[in-house]
């Protein structure tokens, strides 16, 4: 029997990892014949299977004002409340329109009552779900108590009701262990462990006449040796790690490039960056004006690559993060069959590094051990290939789309009742 499923998120458009991971889904899910329908305050899905409300992203200028008002203190205005309440109203309200509209039977919902970026949207999809006990699957990517901007706060009792809520029609996915256990002490919620996964079945897609001139585009010569960080510019990225590496590599052909922009939390950090690199002698690359979500040419007639454009051309991959929620660029780097170095991050050595990778290790520094073992990957051919190899092999067995298969049949067969 087939199911009409409608996804809610704030946003469903871009390179994400909630967007990203909500495809999968539902590519799996029309495997069984599951239709796939869409909520959002920005979408970039087919308008024929969508429902665009602006209120419902994260950066609408209403929610932004609430935002500004329940951050960072303790005490919250009566007019905040009554603000946040009239919201979650006409959000709700548009709920109920989606779901009439595409005769939706299971909802979906994407990191919106997990990370309370938009408290009006998760009241709202909390009071639909109590009012209509729509079976339900919340996907849980970054929970709030995980962000220290979150801690203090003047939504503690709208935290409580709605990230997540509880409910007998709602079954809870996580990402990983640990979310799994904070969300049963902290909420007393079971949840099944959904890990975030690629399609290994089917190989990583090959250079074509589009990208064909990408290194000429991007400004490297012939023999220049690419060192990728495929991460925003934020301090938990951990890139002047990245910067140490190719200094103490000591090779002028080796170039650091990194692909995403610094956005609004990061440019004092890339200004240190750019000074590190600067003193340290290494040559930084930042390409974000180059790099978007689509190919596409910019106001100066100049391509647009995307990131996986970009990968086939890379010599390794390095990705030094403090912290992530799980870490889809390893699974990237893996999937393009490219070395890369770890910091080991707690998902990362709780969930992924137990199946047996193997990657150049850091614990918070270098050593010298791991500057030569990354040395070796890039000098010696047979021992990268051997390398690569076999953590596709891994990542083929933990982390590809028959796991996914498996785990969205058991949801929804818990939701349904037929298998």
């Amino acid at each position: 029997m087939s199911e009409r499923i409608g996804f809610v998120s704030t946003r469903f458009a871009g390179t994400d990892g909630v967007t990203l991971e909500s495809a999968k889904w539902a590519e799996v899910l029309w495997d069984y014949e599951h239709t796939s329908f869409w909520y959002a305050g920005l979408l970039d899905r087919d308008s024929a299977s969508s429902y665009c409300v602006p209120e419902a992203h994260f950066e609408h200028p209403e929610n932004v004002w609430i935002n500004e008002r329940i951050w960072g203190q303790h005490q919250r205005d009566p007019l905040v409340s009554r603000r946040i309440r009239d919201m979650a109203s006409y959000l709700k309200a548009t709920l109920y329109d989606f779901k009439e509209r595409f005769d939706l039977s299971i909802l979906v919902v994407q990191n919106a009552l997990t990370i309370p970026m938009h408290i009006p949207l998760g009241v709202a999809l909390t009071e639909f779900l109590a009012e209509t006990r729509m079976p339900a699957i919340a996907h849980h990517h970054d929970f709030y108590w995980e962000r220290i901007r979150f801690s203090v706060n003047a939504v503690s009792d709208y935290l409580d009701l709605a990230f997540p809520p509880r409910g007998s029609n709602i079954q809870h996915v996580v990402i990983n262990e640990a979310a799994q256990e904070e969300l049963a002490w902290r909420k007393g919620l079971p949840s099944l462990l959904v890990p975030n996964v690629f399609d290994f079945e089917i190989p990583a897609p090959q250079p074509d006449d589009y990208t064909k001139d990408i290194r000429t585009e991007l400004g490297f010569a012939p023999d220049d040796i690419i060192i990728l960080q495929p991460t925003r510019i934020v301090p938990r990225k951990g890139i002047e790690h990245s910067i140490k590496l190719v200094e103490e590599l000591k090779n002028p052909k080796y170039k650091l490039v990194i692909s995403h922009a610094a956005g609004d939390e990061g440019y004092e950090y890339l200004n240190m960056l750019s000074d590190l690199a600067a003193s340290s002698g290494v040559d930084l690359r930042f390409i974000s004006d180059r790099i978007g979500d689509l190919r596409k040419t910019n106001t100066a007639g100049e391509k647009i690559y995307t990131l996986w454009d970009l990968y086939p051309h890379v010599d390794f991959v390095t990705y030094p993060s403090l912290y992530e929620g799980f870490g889809n660029a390893f699974l990237e780097a893996v999937y393009f069959r490219l070395p890369i170095l770890i910091n080991r991050y707690s998902i990362f050595a709780r969930d992924i590094e137990p199946k047996g990778f193997r990657v150049p290790l850091m614990d918070g520094y270098l050593t010298k051990q791991v500057i030569e073992e990354v040395r070796r990957l890039l000098e010696e051919p047979d021992y990268r290939k051997q390398t690569v190899e076999h953590n596709y092999a891994v990542a083929r067995r933990f982390f590809s789309y028959p796991l996914l298969r498996r785990r969205l049949r058991t949801l929804i067969t818990n939701i349904t009742g037929l298998d």
